[in-house]
């Protein structure tokens, strides 16, 4: 496996000199930043990212000021005691995907988030606490915990919101897959551990965050 500066290196060569590379990746947000945010925003992401799988995005972006409006803000408390003919309007109406499962998984989500918060102060409190050095058990907490908050979702949804995050796109899994990291795109608990003791080595390498570890990662290769 090369060593952090390395891989960056490469990044470079590709991208013409390393502030190219470097230049534009966002600053993760602290753990009191991301403790700030309101629950109704992570609510809203994670029916951002469940709206999103497996169809086209800009679906979505386009209706997303209607999707707001449909439920009321993502009001946690109301979505979580969603009564059943709210339920049923909801997969009858136009503003949103009209997707069963997907509208029952944003419930289960805010129902989920209300048992965070009323442990920790937040939902993002939780998240922001969360050790970045054990960014898969992160993961794996909101696939186990969550609806439908496995696969990408779970870390397109936290770097979304700021938090120090790796994802594992196809040009982040090639780079892994060129340093022996991994064979293919990680779907065991062993692949997914050796991915994060792989960032958490470049990670001491370098001082810097799972988050420009990623992208210079991503660059290396696309």
């Amino acid at each position: 496996m090369r060593s952090f500066d390395e891989i960056l290196s490469i990044a470079a060569d590709r991208k013409g000199g390393q502030s190219a590379v470097l230049g534009g990746i966002a600053t993760p947000k602290t753990p009191d930043q991301l403790a700030a945010i309101p629950d109704d925003r992570w609510l809203a992401a994670m029916a951002r990212g469940i709206f999103q799988a497996g169809i086209s995005w800009k679906v979505v972006e386009n209706k997303w000021p209607d999707i707001e409006e449909a439920f009321h803000g993502f009001d946690v408390a109301r979505v979580a005691f969603m009564p059943e003919d709210w339920f049923y309007e909801l997969i009858e109406d136009k503003r949103i995907v009209r997707s069963p499962p997907k509208v029952r998984a944003i419930q289960e989500n805010a129902a989920f988030i209300q048992t965070v918060a009323q442990t920790h102060g937040s939902f993002g409190r939780k998240i922001g606490d969360w050790p970045a050095e054990d960014f898969q058990g992160l993961l794996d907490w909101l696939q186990k915990d969550g609806a439908r908050l496995g696969g990408g979702t779970g870390s397109y949804l936290l770097r979304s919101m700021g938090k120090e995050s790796y994802i594992l796109s196809a040009d982040v899994v090639a780079r892994l897959v060129a340093e022996g990291v991994v064979d293919k795109a990680p779907t065991s608990k062993k692949a997914k551990a050796a991915v994060k003791q792989a960032f958490n080595t470049w990670a001491a390498q370098s001082g810097r965050t799972l988050t420009e570890i990623s992208r210079v990662l991503a660059q290396s290769i696309g």
